[in-house]
C-alpha cells in the first residue's frame, strides 16, 4: 500500500532539490534555537516545541507555482513586513506569517529573529 509508507523529509522533498536545499537551511536555523522536534506529514514539515512554531511546505503540491518553499511562522502577534506574502489569524493569540522562499539566502537575520520569537512563543 502506497499510503502506508511513512512521510520522511526526503520523501516530502522528492523531485525538488531546490526545495530540499532551502528546507535544510531552515532546519539548521530552527535547530540553532534550542531543543525541538521535526514532524513530517503529507502536507508540511513542522518544527515543534510544545506546539509548532515553523512550518515548511511546497506550494507546487497544491497550485502551479514557481516558489519552491513557503516558510510559515506561528507568532503571538502580527508583524507588518512586506516580506510576508500573507498573514492570517487562525486562532486567538496566533498569527501565521507566510514567507515565500526562492533560495536559502532569504533566510537572513531578520527571518532568524522572527523564527526565534515563534520558537519562544511555542514554549
Amino acid at each position: 500500500m502506497e499510503g502506508a509508507e511513512p512521510w520522511t523529509v526526503d520523501r516530502f522533498f522528492e523531485g525538488s532539490g531546490a526545495a530540499r536545499a532551502i528546507y535544510g537551511a531552515a532546519e539548521r536555523m530552527a535547530s540553532g534555537m534550542g531543543p525541538m522536534t521535526v514532524r513530517v506529514s503529507k502536507s508540511q514539515v513542522s518544527f515543534r516545541r510544545r506546539r509548532g512554531f515553523a512550518f515548511v511546505w511546497r506550494p507546487g503540491m497544491y497550485i502551479k507555482s514557481g516558489v519552491p518553499v513557503v516558510l510559515s511562522l506561528a507568532l503571538p502577534h502580527a508583524i507588518p513586513s512586506p516580506r510576508f506574502k500573507e498573514t492570517a489569524h487562525p486562532a486567538p493569540g496566533i498569527w501565521m506569517h507566510h514567507l515565500e522562499l526562492l533560495d536559502s539566502s532569504q533566510l537572513d537575520g531578520e527571518v532568524e529573529q522572527w523564527m526565534r520569537q515563534a520558537y519562544e512563543a511555542a514554549g
